[in-house]
């Protein structure tokens, strides 16, 4: 298998991720320098190079496929991946850059499962959009968009979960 990680990603994993995150700390008058670059360093670092690479993987994976059934799978792999504990690690890395270390603890996974939970039908749609409709090269860039309307719903979700 071979690993991707290209110059493309890199900006669209820090552009977009940061882009989602600080709208969101900004509506919750919570901006910081320090947030907005880790994250966008996250985003260049850690999502650009694991999450095309996980779409990649399921691109091959569900290969041959029929149709119907690819798209379920497709859309249940995506689904799997941003799983709670995904979301779990992304709580961790704004409370880490905000400088909230205290914060850092398992209630963060308790509120990333209740944030996956009432988000599973906006999920499931954007997740089968980006994997069935979105050809494989723009997937990352769609799906960085998607997550960083999600970053929006996730650091709202902090203050209602």
């Amino acid at each position: 298998m071979k690993w991707k990680y290209s110059r493309a990603n890199i900006f669209f994993g820090a552009a977009i991720y940061t882009t989602g995150d600080t709208l969101a700390a900004i509506l919750l008058g919570e901006f910081q320098w320090s947030r907005l670059l880790g994250l966008a360093f996250i985003g260049a670092t850690l999502y650009a190079f694991e999450i095309p690479n996980y779409f990649n993987w399921i691109e091959r994976k569900i290969a041959g496929r029929r149709r119907f059934w690819a798209a379920l799978q497709k859309t249940t792999l995506a689904m799997l991946y941003f799983n709670p504990l995904w979301i779990a690690r992304h709580f961790f890395f704004i409370e880490l850059f905000s400088g909230r270390v205290e914060e850092i603890g398992w209630e963060l996974l308790r509120i990333a499962f209740y944030s996956f939970l009432a988000n599973i039908p906006l999920s499931l749609l954007g997740n089968y959009i980006i994997q069935n409709v979105i050809r494989l090269a723009w997937r990352f860039p769609a799906s960085a968009v998607f997550s960083g309307l999600m970053a929006i719903y996730y650091a709202v979700s902090r203050v209602l979960f």
